[in-house]
């Protein structure tokens, strides 16, 4: 069992990378619904800039499980230590370069062909970081409190787009609108390096988990993770990737297609927009926790199950209330939809790991993780944005609902796994 003083560096760890790789994956959500429609698609209509915008977004949702893939096999061949570092560097140079592409103005074509080249590696790095970052904490933890450990990488993607929203929320406050689509959008990029040297440095003071070490000891690694995963868990894979399909779709509904939608639709300013989904990711945060809490004393299935159950009514009345145009409704439409969120977000640290042997855990999970989000989040945005503009934004809110009926029925198919221990080899099918 970790000391007190291994446990608090694991979850700073497990956090920190987390919280800045989604830090720099969200600035580019957050800028593709505000200004990159105009500065890489000048030449389209608004409609479709926007768009085109968030096929851009899609794209690294495509390469997210190929990165699984790349940093799984090696996560599982070489260690999980290792593989965290890599994909922090291939995340956060990405980022930063993003910051420093030329718009159609100035190099025409080849503006939105680099911003896709480098929108696919932040897709890769972003691939291969959640899965390391479950483990690390996951393989950690001390028999019981698996789900409050795991509750560490989960609480990254609040804080990242905390801060990810909030340097755009200054930056909107302290530039004017020319300014700000001039340069002012690079700001957050670019400052990504900061952010990365931070997360390096604590990475490499860990150590590997105590779980993969005695594999090693053993001489038991697997040669090749990803035909093994295949083989020997293939419905669960599926399942897996299934029960994380509602909270990309509830999440990028509510960040990316809200932002854009209350701006354009409901005539929202962006500073009152960005400020209302800054508060409202506090509501993310705590049921996060919340959910990382029950699911130690209540088990995984249970928590999941409610969370699913939430998201469908939260879909069902997000847009009513944002289509009242009171602030103080679209802002609690925005804690609903960030709150479900959470709520099923927050177990999987703790549940996805449980549902593969250590032998290829890495990838299993990794695989599963990132094929829920290319499901549900690759194309979120512009489905929300398609169907708003043929069937009204009430549309948007049954495609939320629908999304939370396909997990909940990938959750009742999966074991309950809060007495799995991971160190012995798991049963699948």
């Amino acid at each position: 069992m970790a000391s007190a003083h291994g446990s608090a560096r694991i979850a700073v760890a497990s956090f920190v990378g987390t919280a800045i790789e989604f830090y720099d994956f969200y600035i580019y959500g957050t800028a593709a619904a505000l200004v990159l429609n105009s500065t890489f698609f000048p030449n389209l209509s608004p409609l479709n800039g926007t768009l085109a915008a968030f096929s851009t977004f899609a794209v690294a949702f495509l390469a997210r499980p190929l990165g699984s893939l790349l940093f799984g096999h090696f996560g599982d061949r070489v260690g999980r230590k290792s593989m965290l570092v890599a994909s922090l560097l291939t995340m956060g140079l990405s980022t930063v370069a993003i910051g420093l592409v030329p718009g159609y103005d100035t190099i025409g074509a080849a503006a939105p062909i680099i911003l896709v080249l480098l929108r696919f590696l932040q897709g890769l790095g972003l691939g291969g970081e959640w899965g390391g970052a479950a483990l690390l904490a996951a393989e950690n933890a001390p028999e019981g409190r698996r789900g409050w450990f795991g509750a560490f990488p989960q609480l990254g993607p609040s804080i990242g787009f905390f801060a990810a929203n909030g340097i755009f929320l200054l930056l909107s406050a302290a530039l004017t609108d020319e300014a700000f689509r001039a340069w002012g959008w690079r700001v957050p990029f670019l400052a990504s390096a900061l952010l990365v040297l931070v997360g390096l440095v604590v990475r490499l003071k860990i150590s590997e988990t105590p779980v993969f070490a005695e594999v090693l000891r053993r001489q038991e690694r697997s040669s090749l993770p990803l035909v093994e995963m295949v083989r020997r868990a293939p419905a669960r894979l599926l399942l897996g990737g299934g029960v994380i399909i509602t909270c990309y779709v509830v999440f990028y509904v509510t960040t990316t297609f809200g932002l854009s939608y209350s701006t354009t639709g409901l005539g929202l300013s962006r500073g009152a927009a960005l400020g209302l989904q800054v508060l409202a990711i506090w509501a993310m945060a705590l049921s996060t926790v919340l959910s990382c809490l029950a699911v130690d004393r209540l088990g995984r299935k249970p928590v999941l199950i409610t969370g699913c159950v939430f998201t469908g009514l939260t879909g069902l009345v997000m847009f009513p209330l944002m289509n009242t145009g009171s602030t103080a409704l679209i802002g609690l439409a925005f804690a609903l939809g960030l709150a479900a969120m959470g709520w099923v977000y927050g177990p999987l640290g703790a549940y996805l790991p449980e549902l593969f042997d250590t032998r290829y855990r890495y990838s299993a999970s990794s695989f599963a993780y990132n094929l829920g989000g290319v499901l549900g989040g690759a194309l979120a945005p512009t489905v929300a944005a398609a169907l708003a503009g043929s069937s009204g934004p009430l549309a948007v809110g049954y495609y939320v609902a629908a999304s939370a009926v396909v997990s909940l029925v990938c959750v009742l198919l999966l074991p309950e796994t809060r007495h799995v221990r991971l160190g012995q080899q798991v049963q699948t099918t």
